[in-house]
């Protein structure tokens, strides 16, 4: 068996579609299709059962699919460990990020990285927690960072820390940044119009429950989905949001928000670390997984 011809085919199987294959493989369809078509003749086997909304494994090819994982991953180890012996780790590390995350993670991180890995690429990608779960699943991203993940059986998830929601507010014109303004009910949060993203985002999902927990349910100004659109969003007038004190912090100008803890209760959301289980995370994986904690720690500890 050739080696290309697995890895297109796992990732034709894990994205269910040739079209997308090709495009994260950065081939051509025709290419893609024909390598496949030689694989399927090789071991006298259909593999894939293609239809008009795109191609899933039959019996013979789940079967192929759980090997042809495990081979490429021994083959990534084995390049890993000769990595090694010349001094450096390689490979490619995909990573996804919320995108509340993103702005104030990306840079460290992509710096720390190329520091300790110098011989390794990385690609960060930013999406709702529920999508990045997906990825994980179909081979997209080999790291998440998801907010409130739930369990599912092919992801191994890591708590990472967790994260106060704060009311973020327009400043008011000449109000000093000391004292902090008091603490807000959550119940007197319900009252005010809201810029917040869109299900199912988990901030979102968080608030709603965290709310009808009390009785109440969200005023909704806005949807939207972006963490700058909503901060600019929030200065403009447009309402309050509900966001982390990195985000703020992260923003073009946080001088021109005032934030407010909420309580009653607090709003705290928990970032994990996802990873697919049925993929074992390689050497360089696991160094990644290692600065994400160290740049998070990093971070916190400056804010």
């Amino acid at each position: 068996m050739d080696l290309k011809q697995l890895e297109y085919f796992v990732r034709v199987a894990e994205l269910g579609s040739f079209t997308r294959a090709a495009l994260a493989l950065d081939v051509a369809q025709p290419a893609l299709s024909r390598q496949v078509r030689l694989l399927e003749v090789e071991l006298r086997q259909n593999l894939l059962v293609r239809n008009g909304r795109g191609a899933t494994p039959t019996e013979a090819g789940k079967l192929l699919l759980e090997h042809a994982r495990g081979i490429l991953h021994q083959v990534e180890r084995a390049r890993e460990e000769l990595g090694r012996v010349r001094g450096a780790l390689a490979g490619r590390v995909a990573i996804g990020l919320p995108p509340s995350l993103a702005r104030v993670l990306t840079v460290p991180l992509t710096r720390a990285f190329r520091q300790q890995l110098p011989q390794a690429s990385i690609s960060i990608s930013e999406g709702l927690s529920t999508h990045m779960q997906e990825w994980l699943q179909t081979g997209r991203l080999d790291i998440a960072v998801l907010y409130n993940a739930m369990p599912a059986p092919d992801i191994e998830i890591a708590p990472l820390l967790d994260e106060d929601l704060l009311l973020v507010l327009p400043r008011p014109p000449g109000l000093p940044e000391d004292p902090p303004p008091p603490p807000i009910a959550l119940a007197e949060v319900a009252k005010l119009p809201l810029v917040i993203p869109s299900r199912p985002n988990a901030i979102r999902m968080q608030v709603e429950s965290e709310m009808a927990n009390i009785g109440c349910r969200p005023l909704i100004a806005l949807e939207i989905d972006g963490v700058s659109a909503i901060l600019d969003l929030v200065a403009d007038g447009a309402g309050a949001a509900l966001l982390s004190r990195n985000a703020v912090a992260s923003s073009i100008r946080p001088s021109a928000y005032q934030t407010r803890a909420v309580c009653n209760p607090t709003l705290r959301t928990r970032l994990c670390l996802a990873t697919s289980s049925q993929r074992p995370a390689t050497l360089t994986q696991q160094t990644t997984l290692a600065l994400i904690r160290q740049t998070l720690e990093a971070i916190n500890a400056a804010v």
